[in-house]
């Protein structure tokens, strides 16, 4: 029984993409993501047709309001650490066994991508496991800030919605380049939940209280 479990280990490790396989997205966009897909099949099983809509902006381009709010709530060691934060990773997972939950632990930045990427969103530990590993050879085979370009380049901000640019036009009717500080938390402050909240909806509490906690946080950053 252990052997067959260590072997399937093995196997499963070896299977994922490797660092080699991974820097070919230094210069490559990725046409869709793992979540790209799952969107789709869950809209086929309701009948439903989905279409993914996004457009691409360099790392340069985009404000550096947006780029310190995204860092201030998803992931502020996220020049620190080498793709895994073991310390807010060890406190979350003390959080959730505190209050008798299923530990879920703290992904940053590059684990996101990762799971975006080539994952499923399930809770499971091994989904987890699966989601470190790549984040350590996203971490290997790219720059910080070629992580972060993709990242915001290609995470959910809404039904349909991929990417920065496109969710800043869709809720400010600007280019990410042009969002001010406030803009820029207001975006930040729906990562968590985009197919539930929207960042120009002044009435929706959940987003103007996250707005103001990401505002305090930037400039307790001197951001």
């Amino acid at each position: 029984m252990l052997i067959g479990l260590v072997a399937f280990g093995v196997v499963d490790y070896l299977r994922l993409p490797s660092v080699t396989t991974l820097k070919e997205l230094a210069k490559t966009r990725p046409k869709t993501t793992a979540l790209m897909e799952l969107r789709k099949e869950e809209a086929a099983a309701q009948g439903k047709k989905y279409a993914v809509h996004s457009s691409w902006i360099a790392l340069r381009d985009i404000s550096e309001h947006l780029v310190h709010a995204v860092i201030t709530t998803e992931d502020g060691g996220f020049f620190q650490h080498d793709g895994v934060d073991w310390e807010e990773l060890k406190l979350a997972v003390q959080h959730d066994l505190e209050e008798g939950e299923a530990p879920r632990g703290a992904s940053t930045i590059t684990q996101q991508l990762a799971k975006n990427l080539f994952l499923n969103p399930s809770r499971s530990p091994l989904r987890k496991l699966r989601e470190m590993v790549i984040a350590h050879r996203l971490e290997d085979a790219l720059s910080k800030s070629r992580i972060l370009e993709l990242y915001l380049n290609l995470i959910e901000w809404g039904p349909g919605v991929y990417g920065c640019e496109l969710a800043a036009q869709n809720a400010f009717g600007k280019s990410a380049s042009e969002l001010t500080r406030e803009e820029a938390a207001a975006l930040a402050a729906v990562i968590a939940s985009p197919l539930k909240h929207r960042a120009n909806n002044a009435a929706d509490r959940f987003v103007t209280r996250r707005t103001a906690m990401i505002l305090v946080r930037m400039e307790g950053r001197g951001w």
